[in-house]
């Protein structure tokens, strides 16, 4: 597996261990946050969900999306933006202040809730990055696996076929230049029994040594003696 599907991997698995926490963790502050709306009904009675929505004026969290590339791979996060913290926020909270008003527990209900949104947040960025992490593991899989599978086998197959025409040629020229050399040799010897033929025919005397007698200089004859 090349280095950056390895890097892939091991975000992804970082990813799954952060949303396995979260998701636990969102469990226990929305608990939190029912039982702490609940107080805040309570003490104030259901007609504080409407007067809060009358006095806000903007909102106090914004949320904004940054990419994080990895290897090539583009992943999407969103951070949470608090603003306008010391204005409205604080007059609202001053406005509902008092033991009657109870506006300690919505205070706290506030900031739970924010709590909650921001790990909700946390929560929706890890999702989006774990769902474009799995769709890129599981194509770079398909792609380890057909060239694993289907690309090498096929080029092995390939290079062995090659391998197996490159031997039977060379068997080929092999057989042909024996073939040659004797068709050579078969001629050339074809072309001495002409030739000896033919020098027979016309009656050349033969090489020494075949049926030629050659005289002795030195035997007796029958020659009369020179007398001077």
């Amino acid at each position: 597996m090349p280095k950056w599907a390895e890097a892939l991997t091991i975000r992804f698995r970082e990813i799954v261990k952060k949303i396995e926490k979260a998701k636990l963790s969102m469990g226990k502050i929305m608990q939190i946050a029912a039982f702490s709306y609940a107080e805040v009904i309570y003490s104030t009675g259901p007609q504080i969900g409407y007067q809060i929505k009358e006095s806000a004026q903007a909102a106090t969290c914004k949320v904004r999306a940054v990419a994080d590339i990895i290897s090539g791979v583009q992943l999407p996060s969103f951070e949470i933006n608090v603003i306008n913290t010391d204005g409205s926020d604080k007059s609202n909270e001053i406005n509902m202040a008092g033991l009657g008003r109870g506006g300690q527990q919505i205070t706290k209900c506030r900031d739970t809730y924010r709590k909650a949104l921001e790990l909700m947040i946390e929560i929706a960025s890890l999702q989006s990055m774990f769902m474009i992490l799995d769709d890129v593991i599981k194509m770079t899989n398909r792609r380890v696996n057909s060239i694993e599978f289907l690309v090498i086998p096929k080029i092995e197959n390939t290079i062995k076929f090659i391998n197996s025409e490159l031997d039977e040629s060379e068997r080929e020229e092999l057989y042909r230049l024996k073939k040659v050399q004797a068709k050579k040799k078969d001629k050339i010897e074809e072309e001495e029994e002409e030739e000896a033929r033919k020098k027979k025919e016309n009656g050349t005397p033969t090489l020494i040594g075949e049926d030629i007698k050659s005289s002795n200089i030195l035997s007796l004859n029958d020659d009369d003696d020179v007398i001077f």
